[in-house]
């Protein structure tokens, strides 16, 4: 769950714009995005091995 809190002379717009951030940070907006359509299962396994790819490969360097 995130959390803001309003730090001292800070506005309404410069708290959102942190909110937001850290939303995107976290995927949550993706998890959103991706959930609000159906996926195929086959798509689902497509999508989590090009995933688990680019993992292994930022592993190496």
């Amino acid at each position: 769950m995130i959390k803001i809190k309003a730090r001292s002379g800070e506005s309404i717009q410069q708290m959102m714009k942190r909110f937001k951030k850290m939303c995107e940070k976290e995927g949550l907006i993706k998890d959103i995005k991706r959930q609000s359509y159906y996926e195929k299962p086959s798509e689902k396994r497509r999508r989590r091995i090009r995933k688990a790819v680019r993992a292994n490969e930022q592993q190496r360097y």
